[in-house]
This record gives C-alpha cells, structure tokens and sequence, in this order.
C-alpha cells in the first residue's frame, strides 16, 4: 500500500555539484541544487535553490525559485515564487506571481491563467 508524501516532501534531488542535459517529467516535488540545462514538465512543484544553474522551457503546477540563476520561459498553471538571491531571465507566465523585493529579473511577465 502506498502512503501519500506530505506535500512538503522531497521526491528527488538533483544536488550540488551535479549536471544535468535532458527532458525531466515528474510527480510530486522535486528540488534542483546543480545545473540543469533542457526541459522540464510536472503537474506538481519545482524548487530551484541556491546556487542551481537551470536554462529550460519549465512548465509546471507551480516553480519556487528560492535562489540560483534560472534563463528560459516558465509557465506554472498555479503559482510563481522569486525570492532573494534569486536571478531569473526570460518568460513568465502565471495566474498568481510573487516576487521578492531585490530578486533580479529581466524579461516579460503575464499575470493570467494557462
């Protein structure tokens, strides 16, 4: 019998140190602290921490960049989180987006459903 995850829980890791080149599709929550470059996909939660280098088409149920650099478009069909020291370039595109104060942002931001 499965157990259902808390929704604060981790489903995977792609750590520091680590690269990553490719197309990630997943469920639950997955947390990215390395270099990712490509494509990434989930109805569920992404976290970008301090630190990550990410240049992707991310299209996913809501993104929460707590800091690293992160270029590409991004479409979340909940929600768009930025926070300090966060640096992100290019396309944003959510129903609900959050912007820290002193997150650096350079790009095109639509506030409205997918």
């Amino acid at each position: 019998m499965d157990a259902l995850l808390p929704a604060t829980e981790i489903t995977a890791l792609l750590g520091r140190g680590t690269r990553f080149e490719g197309k990630l599709h997943f469920t639950g929550r997955v947390r990215i602290d390395g270099c990712f470059h490509g494509e990434i996909r989930s109805p569920d939660v992404l976290v970008i921490g301090e630190g990550a280098e990410v240049e992707a088409e991310i299209e996913v149920g809501t993104v929460i960049i707590k800091g690293g650099t992160v270029t590409g478009s991004i479409r979340a069909a909940e929600a768009i989180e930025l926070y300090v020291p966060a640096r992100v370039s290019g396309r944003l595109h959510s129903p609900e987006i959050f912007m820290d104060k002193g997150v650096l942002f350079s790009g095109e931001c639509t506030m409205a459903p997918l």
